[in-house]
């Protein structure tokens, strides 16, 4: 609990400051609403062992939930991240989204982080109920950075071979 104070904290500052919420503030509060959930489901060596995963997979279906909306989540937190380095930020990366090629990239790309982060999930959930739990506490680290890795690599491998996919990363 004491762990989630910085992002919150993080969160509220934002807020005041800008006096909006960003879809990046609205990720960290969920996954700290989600880890306080998990918490509650009990403390048992197997679920405080899927806990983390549990929140990854969570988030993992956000975004394959926000396919039907008008911009999928992906698209709020690049637009996040964008606003952050440049002044003006938002408004040129709101432009991005009418040209085309640029919608199907991001509708992709969440289709790929949320299957990706939903099927990292469901790997590290299988082997805490069949490894011994020393041998979990000491892979599902390298798991989890593993399968961040080839979804960042796939991402930036799609973005290089798809010219309109260039556009969200602003080259």
């Amino acid at each position: 609990m004491a762990s989630a104070m910085p992002p919150l904290l993080w969160s509220l500052v934002e807020l005041a400051r800008v006096r909006r919420v960003d879809a990046v503030s609205i990720v960290v509060v969920a996954s700290i609403v989600l880890t306080v959930g998990a918490t509650a489901l009990g403390g048992s060596a197997r679920m405080i062992q899927v806990r983390d995963a549990l929140v990854t997979g969570s988030v993992g279906l956000l975004f394959l939930l926000s396919l039907p909306l008008k911009r999928p989540l992906i698209f709020y937190l690049a637009r996040a991240a964008m606003a952050r380095r440049t002044e003006g930020g938002e408004r040129a990366y709101e432009a991005i989204w009418d040209q085309p090629g640029v919608p199907e990239a991001f509708m992709f790309l969440t289709w790929l982080w949320g299957l990706g982060l939903m099927a990292q999930t469901a790997l590290l959930c299988g082997l805490a109920y069949v490894w011994p739990i020393g041998r979990y506490l000491l892979l599902s680290p390298v798991i989890s950075w593993a399968a961040f890795g080839l979804l960042f690599l796939a991402s930036f491998r799609y973005m290089a071979r798809h010219p309109a996919a260039r556009a969200i990363v602003g080259r």
